[in-house]
């Protein structure tokens, strides 16, 4: 039953993705913000959303928490319709994508030094990476597997025709991030999902679990972590925004310093995430139940 089941989830994101490939990026955005708009209110997760946003924003209203979540499956939607399109956007030309590149970030990328870029699932996430690539840095590019085989050879193919080194997380990953840094290149990594084993981190006034290992080896290669920003303007445009990269503290007392680290990463998250709650992906169980 799995296997068919996966069978048939793999046949309909191959038939999306084809048709997305086929219309162009501006109507694959379009389709694909249509599709999530209908289709994702009618989801289980569309529950687990509004719990979440209930949570973290106590007075917020239903018509509001309606808004925020419809925005977010709109965003989702479009995410998968621009999917096949990425590798085709120019982010330092035309007018698709446009760069906040803070001094300080431009300092840390020509200093020779490894460095990490972090973003969470906000706007269309997997923009960022494009202005490491396209800028020939040896990046490495950390993601969580799909569970569907299938699904996760599809999306596989599109992200790599990107450029970069994609390792899921795991081992694997580990093994390609400790060479990445060590010879002096960059990691780019979503920080904002739910770790089982991780640590107890404020996040929304709540304790959120959260992987460690961003802030461990940014102690251990004293490695620059800049985050970086994808806004959704219109449609399939967007306004990437590098900020300078965060400060390290060097109190000599390792665990205190990783949670301090942790702590500043979720503070920067849920700052862009009160300005601009729709662009959040809302359906992670990102805190305890």
């Amino acid at each position: 039953m799995k296997r068919l089941r996966f069978l048939l989830e793999a046949a309909l994101l191959w038939a999306m993705l084809g048709l997305f490939r086929l219309v162009g990026i501006d109507a694959a955005s379009a389709i694909g913000g249509a599709i999530g708009r209908t289709v994702g209110p009618l989801l289980s997760k569309d529950r687990l959303a509004r719990a979440n946003l209930k949570a973290c924003f106590p007075a917020m209203t239903e018509a509001e928490m309606k808004a925020v979540t419809r925005a977010m499956w709109d965003n989702l939607g479009r995410f998968m319709g621009e999917m096949p399109h990425l590798h085709d956007v120019d982010v330092y030309g035309g007018d698709r994508v446009s760069v906040a590149l803070a001094p300080e970030a431009e300092a840390a990328v020509t200093s020779g030094r490894p460095l990490i870029f972090f973003t969470a699932h906000f706007g269309n996430w997997e923009v960022s990476p494009l202005l490491a690539t396209q800028r020939g840095i040896d990046t490495t590019l950390v993601y969580r597997q799909a569970s569907n085989p299938w699904s996760e050879k599809m999306i596989q193919h599109w992200r790599k025709k990107r450029g970069g080194d994609w390792v899921p997380k795991g081992r694997e990953g580990a093994r390609a991030i400790v060479a990445t840094l060590s010879k002096g290149g960059a990691l780019a990594i979503l920080a904002d999902q739910k770790f089982n084993e991780g640590l107890p981190v404020p996040f929304f006034g709540r304790e959120a679990m959260t992987a460690p290992a961003i802030a461990e080896l940014a102690l251990k290669f004293k490695a620059p972590l800049v985050p970086v920003r994808v806004e959704r303007l219109e449609g399939a445009r967007f306004r990437v925004v590098v900020l300078p990269p965060m400060a390290l503290p060097e109190t000599g007392e390792r665990k205190s310093d990783v949670m301090a680290i942790l702590t500043a990463i979720n503070s920067q998250f849920e700052a862009w995430i009160r300005e601009r709650p729709g662009h959040w992906l809302w359906i992670h169980r990102r805190w305890p139940r």
